[in-house]
């Protein structure tokens, strides 16, 4: 959009044509739904988000005084909704933040449906967006899974202004005013976040794991697990799978650690006789994933059960594998 069309269409926003205002932000869109996501680490909180930052943002239309960028001012808004539902919700988790990593042969407690779990960003629909010269992450990057849980080990301001500065790149004065803080304030908060995901990020993103492994080694071991899980092929799903994998299912409490213990589990529940799966490969969190679909005999059909986000070594095997229950996550 050039600049006379933008300013075109805030004057005809500001007169009270929502459809210009409709057309002014359909670009930004993309970036907001990111941004509340890395925020709120849930995607339907994120839609949410992003709607009342819309709807904010027409109604205080007339007070935006064109002193920064369109696009600041909006990231301004969705930042401070963003906050207000992190004070109402607190923090999301993983299992693994709350319990040691169980014993396969100790069963399956009932779902934890009153804890607030981090979910993933399912990959259908999503628009990427070029990352600022100077931001620290990428945008896929600052979506993974792991860079997600570690944001939600930071309190609320630090969080937004890790985003707004090192995946925003967002200039130091604008993110003071934006948090109604000082800048002294905001460059504090900032190195304080950056020790912190220093110390809980691992030593190489997933985008670089990836990019060093190559789509197509990438896309046959995607296809090795989807065949071996379709045939509950046990022994096949754990050659796929790293010494140390991790595998977490929520809303369930319990987590698995190490190829054994997720072989047991997986022989015990989800693969074992009498079950029917079928899968289709997709993407979430910028990483590879699988949704599954379950044979349900009373209906005659399968049924949509998770989303399991898969995460890479070096080497190529699994390391880690979140296992989402939520059909509504699937497209």
């Amino acid at each position: 959009m050039t600049a006379t069309g933008e300013t075109d269409l805030l004057g005809a926003a500001r007169g009270g044509d929502s459809g210009a205002f409709d057309a002014l932000v359909a670009p930004l869109r993309p970036g907001l739904l990111l941004h509340c996501y890395r925020m709120l680490a849930s995607s339907h909180d994120a839609e949410d988000a992003v709607q009342e930052t819309l709807i904010r943002a027409w109604k205080s239309l007339d007070r935006f005084e064109g002193r920064s960028a369109l696009r600041t001012w909006l990231f301004t808004v969705a930042t401070n909704v963003c906050l207000r539902e992190i004070e109402r919700r607190g923090r999301r988790l993983r299992p693994v933040d709350l319990s040691p990593a169980g014993d396969p042969a100790l069963g399956v407690g009932p779902p934890l449906t009153e804890t607030v779990w981090l979910g993933p960003l399912p990959g259908a629909g999503l628009v990427w967006e070029s990352s600022p010269v100077d931001a620290v992450y990428e945008q896929k990057e600052s979506v993974e899974l792991a860079f997600v849980a570690a944001l939600q080990h930071l309190p609320a301001l630090q969080r937004a202004v890790l985003v707004m500065r090192d995946v925003l790149a967002m200039p130091a004065a604008e993110v003071a005013v934006a948090l109604d803080t000082s800048v002294a304030a905001a460059n504090s908060a900032l190195q304080r976040a950056r020790v912190t995901m220093r110390e809980r990020l691992p030593d190489r993103s997933q985008q670089r794991v990836l990019r060093d492994l190559g789509d197509e080694h990438v896309r046959a071991s995607v296809a090795a697990f989807v065949a071996a899980w379709e045939r509950a092929d046990v022994g096949a799903v754990v050659a796929l799978l790293a010494d140390d994998v991790v595998m977490a299912m929520p809303p369930f409490g319990e987590w698995y650690a190490g190829r054994a213990a997720v072989a047991d589990f997986i022989a015990a529940y989800p693969l074992r006789p009498g079950r029917r799966w079928s899968c289709r490969v997709t993407t979430a969190n910028g990483q590879p994933a699988v949704e599954k679909y379950v044979w349900d005999e009373e209906v005659g059909a399968f049924l949509a059960h998770s989303v399991s986000v898969l995460s890479f070594a070096a080497d190529g095997r699994i390391l880690g594998f979140d296992a989402f229950l939520d059909p509504a996550l699937m497209s």
